[in-house]
């Protein structure tokens, strides 16, 4: 009987695979199909940060700081059913100014209130929602809704030696916005780091991630 059942447990193993394949390959199809009726557009992007860090311990006060953001999107959109991804390469200038001074710690090191530079080619990925059936006004103003991770890459810091900075970090943005006239896009959105971008290297366990406000004005081809 043991081998009977052995025999039957393999027999619905590989019934289930075979149903798992099937349904991939479905996926796969309609999934092509879809990305064959999609519609891409791309076009430069400019905008404005305002960012802080936020440090898993309370020790100095932090401001914020604004810096730029510039690069390229494109946006590939299913026809119908208003949604679709956006993806970009942008240069992005983060960061904040930190009074390290308030510290003996670093008083002492000559540290008052450093503002630490963080150079990222960001590279966001998100899904999108976009109002595209409004009796013909989405040609005007369409409204739209995104959220998705993005992957940063560190290219520059400012020389602050009581920081080691991360080769990069991975955060979740989520933002609103608008386009005109089918070209124009505005849009703001709001990032959490979910991996560390810093640490003081006189404290091991006293490290920040980014928090980041956007606003970024696109004109789609």
């Amino acid at each position: 009987s043991r081998y009977y059942r052995r025999e039957s447990l393999t027999g619905s193993l590989l019934s289930v695979m075979k149903n798992l394949k099937i349904l991939f390959i479905l996926a796969s199809v309609f999934c092509c199909s879809l990305a064959a009726k999609a519609e891409f557009r791309w076009g430069p992007a400019v905008g404005v940060n305002l960012s802080t860090l936020k440090f898993s311990q309370d020790l100095f006060s932090v401001d914020k700081s604004v810096g730029e953001v510039a690069g390229i999107t494109g946006e590939m959109m299913f026809p119908g059913i208003g949604f679709g991804v956006d993806f970009s390469a942008l240069y992005s200038q983060e960061g904040a100014t930190l009074h390290l001074g308030e510290r003996k710690m670093w008083q002492v090191d000559g540290y008052t209130n450093p503002r630490a530079y963080l150079h990222y080619l960001s590279i966001p990925i998100n899904l999108r929602f976009k109002w595209t059936r409004m009796n013909g006004f989405e040609e005007t103003l369409a409204p739209y809704v995104f959220g998705g991770p993005t992957i940063s890459i560190l290219c520059g810091h400012s020389n602050i030696k009581a920081i080691d900075y991360a080769a990069g970090c991975i955060g979740l943005q989520a933002g609103v916005g608008v386009e005109l006239k089918q070209h124009w896009q505005i849009q703001g959105q709001y990032m959490w780091g979910m991996t560390y971008g810093l640490k003081m290297n006189k404290l091991t366990d006293c490290a920040a991630r980014n928090r980041v406000w956007q606003v970024r004005v696109a004109y789609m081809f």
